[in-house]
C-alpha cells in the first residue's frame, strides 16, 4: 500500500517542486501564456478526448457532475456563516473554502489513482466546477457578471461534443482522438508545473488565519465528499474520485481572481499556501483511506 500511495504522489510532488524550484532560482517563467494555453486548448482537448471514449456510461459522468454541483452549494452554505461569525468578508474568503484545486492537484491525483477512468470522472467533476468558478463565482468575488465569461470558454463545447460521441454511441475518428489526446496530455504536467511557480511566487499574511480556514477547507471538503458519497450511493471509483476532489487545497486560482478584483491577494494567498502544505501532509491518509 505504501508503495502505491508513493506511486501517485511522487509525480505529483516532483512535478510541482519543478515548477517551484524554477521560479526561485529566478528563471522567467510566463504564467499568463501557459495558462492561456492549458485553458484555450489543452483543457478542452482533455476533456474532449476522457469524456468521449470513456467506458464507464453517461450515468457515472452525470453523478460527478451531479457531486461537483452539490459540493460547491454545500461548501458554500457551510462556509458564509463561519465567515460571517467570525467577521471575515466572504468576497475575499469565501471562494477560498468553496474552490478546492479540482484541476492542478485533482486531476493528476485522480488519474494516477484509478487511470483513464478515474481521469474521466475527475475531468466530468473538474468541468463543471470549471464553469461555476469562472461565472458565478467570479461574479461573486468581482461584484458583476459578464456573459461573455461563458462564451469564451472552450471546455463547454468540448464538453457538449464529448457529450453527443457518448450518447450517440458513435466511434470517435482515430485522427480526432490521436489529436485531442496529444494536446489534451499537455494539461497535468503544465499545471502541476504552474502550480509550483505560483506556489513559490506567493507572500502570504496572516498565518495563524490562513492555518484555520485551511484546516477548514479540508476537513470541509473530507467530509463533504464522504457524505456525498453515501448519499448518492457512490462506490469504487466514483466514490474515491469525489471524495478526492471535495479534498483538494484552496485552489490557484482563488489568489489570481483576488488579486485582479483587490480582494485583500495577500490574504487568499496565505490560505493557498498553508492548505497546499496541509494537503501534503494529509494526502498519504487520505489516498489510503480511498484506494
Amino acid at each position: 500500500m505504501f508503495a502505491d500511495i508513493f506511486a501517485v504522489l511522487a509525480p505529483v510532488f516532483i512535478t510541482a517542486g519543478l515548477g517551484y524550484i524554477w521560479a526561485r532560482s529566478g528563471r522567467h517563467f510566463d504564467t499568463g501564456l501557459v495558462t492561456s494555453i492549458v485553458t484555450y486548448f489543452a483543457t478542452p482537448c482533455l476533456t474532449f478526448a476522457a469524456l468521449a471514449t470513456v467506458d464507464l456510461g453517461a450515468n457515472a459522468l452525470i453523478s460527478m457532475g451531479t457531486a461537483a454541483l452539490a459540493a460547491n452549494i454545500i461548501f458554500v452554505l457551510i462556509g458564509w456563516p463561519i465567515l460571517k461569525i467570525f467577521k471575515l468578508s466572504p468576497r475575499t474568503y469565501l471562494q477560498s473554502l468553496a474552490w478546492p484545486n479540482v484541476g492542478n492537484v485533482g486531476l493528476p491525483l485522480c488519474m494516477l489513482a484509478y487511470g483513464q477512468d478515474g481521469l474521466a470522472l475527475s475531468v466530468a467533476f473538474f468541468a463543471v466546477y470549471v464553469v461555476l468558478q469562472l461565472t458565478i463565482g467570479v461574479a461573486f468575488v468581482s461584484g458583476s457578471f459578464s456573459l461573455q465569461s461563458i462564451i469564451k470558454m472552450p471546455i463547454i463545447p468540448a464538453t457538449l461534443i464529448a457529450t453527443g460521441f457518448l450518447a450517440t454511441d458513435t466511434e470517435v475518428p482515430a485522427w480526432l482522438y490521436n489529436t485531442t489526446n496529444l494536446i489534451g496530455q499537455l494539461t497535468i504536467p503544465l499545471m502541476l508545473f504552474t502550480l509550483g511557480v505560483s506556489l513559490a511566487r506567493l507572500r502570504p499574511v496572516s498565518l495563524a488565519r490562513s492555518t484555520a480556514l485551511s484546516m477548514l477547507r479540508l476537513a470541509m471538503g473530507f467530509a463533504v465528499g464522504v457524505g456525498l458519497s453515501e448519499v448518492m450511493g457512490l462506490t469504487g471509483i466514483e466514490r474515491g474520485v469525489v471524495i478526492l476532489q471535495c479534498s483538494m487545497p484552496v485552489a490557484v486560482f482563488c489568489y489570481l481572481f483576488a488579486q485582479l478584483y483587490n480582494r485583500e491577494p495577500e490574504e487568499v494567498a496565505g490560505v493557498v499556501i498553508s492548505s497546499s502544505f496541509l494537503a501534503a501532509i494529509a494526502l498519504p491518509g487520505l489516498l489510503w483511506y480511498v484506494l
